[in-house]
C-alpha cells in the first residue's frame, strides 16, 4: 500500500506515524535505564508509587517528538509526571541524569538536530498536564505501564492513545522486552530471536505488530482454536487465585500436561491477540 492510499484509508495516520516514533525513543531510552538501573535512580511518589528516571524521561520524549511531528496540531497530553518534583533543589542530579538520557537518546536517532536544556525537558514534562476532557483531541500517556516489572528487570509497556471527542481512536504500545514472535504453548519459549515489539492500531483500520527496531508490521489476527481442550492456559503472574486457576485448567479448560504458564498483564494481552 503506498503511502498516499495508506493516509487515504486511515484518517489517522499521521498521528499513528507520529506516536510509532515517539513511543519507539521513549522505549530505547527505557531498555538503557533498565539495563543500568541503580537504587539511586528510584524515588517515591506521595502513594509510595515507584518512580524511576524512564518514568520521566519517557514521558519528555513523547511530548517532544509528538509536537515536533505534529506541529500544526493543538496538543494536549493527559500524563503521569510533571515538573513540580524535579525543580527541588534535592532533585538537580536526577534532572541531570534525565536530560543527558534524553540528549543521547535524541542524538542516537539521528531525526533531529537538538540539544535539550534542564529546562526545556521540564517544560516537556509539563506538557502533559492537561486535564483532557469529551472534547477535541487529547493524548494520553502511561510513561511506563508496570512499573514493578520494569524494576525487577521484566516486563512493561510504553503506553500511548490519542481520545478525538471523546473516543479512542489510536492507541501504541512499546513493549522493550517482548518478543515479536508467537510464543510456544507447551513452555512459554518465544520462538523469535528479536526482543522488542511494538503493537499498534487506529480505528476501523486493524491492529498490527512490528519489532521495535523496525520490521514488516503483521496483521494481528485471532487465535484459531476453536476446542479449549487444545488451548494454551495462562494466569495473571501477580494477581491470581492459582489453586482456583489450576483446577479449571486441568478439568475443563485445557490438557493437564500443557500447564500453566505465569504471565504478567502485558505479556497475556499479547498472547491473547496473537
Amino acid at each position: 500500500m503506498s503511502q498516499l492510499t495508506e493516509v487515504a484509508a486511515n484518517p489517522y495516520a499521521d498521528e499513528l506515524a507520529a506516536a510509532k516514533k515517539a513511543v519507539s525513543l521513549a522505549a530505547r531510552l527505557c531498555q538503557r535505564v533498565q539495563q543500568g538501573i541503580l537504587q539511586s535512580d528510584i524515588q517515591s511518589k506521595a502513594d509510595r508509587t515507584p518512580v524511576t528516571v524512564a518514568d520521566y524521561g519517557s514521558q519528555v520524549l513523547i511530548s517532544l517528538v509528538l509536537k515536533k511531528e505534529l506541529p500544526s496540531h493543538s496538543f494536549s497530553m493527559v500524563a503521569e509526571e510533571d515538573s513540580e518534583d524535579l525543580r527541588k533543589d534535592d532533585a538537580q542530579q536526577i534532572l541531570e541524569h534525565i536530560t543527558s538520557l534524553v540528549n543521547e537518546t535524541i542524538a542516537n536517532d539521528d531525526s533531529y538536530n537538538m540539544s535539550l536544556s534542564k529546562e526545556d525537558v521540564l517544560a516537556a514534562l509539563d506538557g502533559g498536564k492537561s486535564e483532557g476532557g469529551p472534547s477535541g483531541r487529547h493524548w494520553i500517556l502511561d510513561p511506563i505501564d508496570g512499573t514493578k516489572g520494569f524494576i525487577r528487570g521484566d516486563q512493561y509497556a510504553v503506553a500511548l492513545g490519542l481520545l478525538d471527542e471523546g473516543k479512542v481512536v489510536l492507541g501504541v504500545l512499546g513493549c522493550p522486552n517482548l518478543p515479536s514472535k508467537s510464543t510456544n504453548k507447551h513452555n512459554g519459549s518465544s520462538s523469535g530471536d528479536q526482543v522488542g515489539s511494538l503493537y499498534f492500531a487506529t480505528i476501523g483500520c486493524g491492529a498490527k505488530v512490528q519489532a521495535l527496531e523496525g520490521s514488516e508490521p503483521q496483521k494481528i489476527t485471532i487465535c484459531s482454536v476453536n476446542n479449549p481442550v487444545d488451548a494454551s492456559f495462562f494466569e495473571s503472574l501477580e494477581h491470581s487465585k492459582r489453586d482456583l486457576t489450576s483446577s479449571i485448567a486441568e478439568a475443563k479448560v485445557t490438557k493437564k500436561e500443557f500447564g500453566i504458564m505465569q504471565l504478567d498483564q502485558l505479556s497475556s494481552q499479547k498472547l491473547v491477540a496473537w
